[in-house]
């Protein structure tokens, strides 16, 4: 039974101290050093219309198989809380706006969406999908549609839905699904070079 509980845990599980303060301490640090990664990632950029293209996708997921739902989510609430506080962490940021006049134009809809996917991928993560390549690129269709749904929702209520679909949701199909597909392969075989090292250890 223990085994199996293992098994279920993120990978961040690895590294945390069993309890305390110094778990809560290491489990912070991380959610500073994700919404860091997520910076990073929303400043690599390509403009393709009234919503940029990033890596962002692709880094939430990464950071949801890696901490588990609740610091992920942990994760994109602080990234938020920062690009309303007026820090420069979004994709458009500074030149764009800043703050929560930013957060209220065309990508106000991917931000909420962002904190959804964390979630459905970080659910699936603790319940150990992220070991097995289909399971995980299913739970991650859902998070990236989750995305370009809740994008495409507020975009059409700021361009109209034709134009929403055409800017806001088409050109990013094929790309989600490209890094859908990485992330699924990715972290999977991460955990299976994780198993051959306990087993040489062993």
């Amino acid at each position: 039974m223990a085994s199996a509980t293992t098994t279920m845990r993120p990978l961040v599980s690895l590294t945390l101290p069993e309890k305390g303060v110094a778990r809560l301490a290491v489990q912070g640090g991380m959610v500073v050093a994700g919404t860091l990664l997520l910076t990073l990632s929303a400043k690599t950029k390509v403009v393709l219309g009234p919503v940029d293209l990033s890596l962002q996708t692709l880094a939430i997921f990464l950071i949801a198989a890696a901490f588990g739902m609740r610091m992920a989510v942990a994760t994109l609430l602080l990234y938020m809380a920062q690009g309303a506080a007026g820090l420069p962490v979004f994709q458009g940021t500074p030149e764009k706006g800043l703050g929560l006049v930013y957060m209220a134009g065309p990508t106000g809809g991917y931000l909420a969406g962002f904190v959804v996917a964390a979630a459905i991928a970080g659910w699936a993560a603790d319940r150990g999908w992220d070991r097995n390549p289909f399971k995980f690129f299913a739970a991650l269709l859902v998070a990236s549609a989750a995305i370009l749904g809740f994008g495409f929702a507020w975009l059409a209520g700021l361009i109209g839905p034709e134009k929403a679909w055409q800017f806001g949701v088409a050109p990013f199909i094929v790309s989600d699904l490209i890094k859908t597909a990485l992330a699924a392969s990715l972290v999977p075989a991460i955990w299976g070079l994780i198993g051959a090292w306990r087993k040489k250890d062993a």
